[in-house]
């Protein structure tokens, strides 16, 4: 990991919140607890970092309808694709992915009990 990094290998990183409709979703995060947005097209906003720091918290995804389980939880690797293959032999299952994204690489897996989260990795 670079000395730069403001991830941390394996480490929670990122929470992403489906919503049905990101309009009401942004406003209703706004008004209540004072969060900002960055945009990236209809269908996505990021959260921004809460103490001003550049980066993102979490984000709002479109969705039909919101799964239950609730939000994503994103893990962060530095080798997405040596996580990938540990995520298996530890008895997850991948459910999509690896595929690319504006900020990186990403691919979603259950865990033994169902619980649904991601990992990512920068380019």
């Amino acid at each position: 990991m670079s000395e730069t990094s403001a991830h941390t290998h394996h480490g929670i990183d990122y929470i992403e919140l489906a919503v049905t409709d990101l309009d009401a979703a942004k406003r209703f995060y706004r008004s209540a607890f004072g969060w900002e947005f960055n945009d990236y097209g209809p269908a996505y906003a990021g959260i921004r970092r809460f103490d001003g720091s550049e980066g993102e918290a979490g984000g709002l995804a479109t969705a039909d309808e919101v799964p239950t389980g609730g939000p994503l939880v994103l893990l962060y690797s530095e080798d997405l694709d040596t996580t990938l293959r540990a995520v298996g032999a530890a008895g997850g299952t991948v459910t999509e992915g690896p595929f690319d994204f504006p900020g990186g690489r990403r691919f979603h897996f259950a865990d033994p009990s169902g619980n649904r989260l991601g990992v990512w990795s920068e380019r």
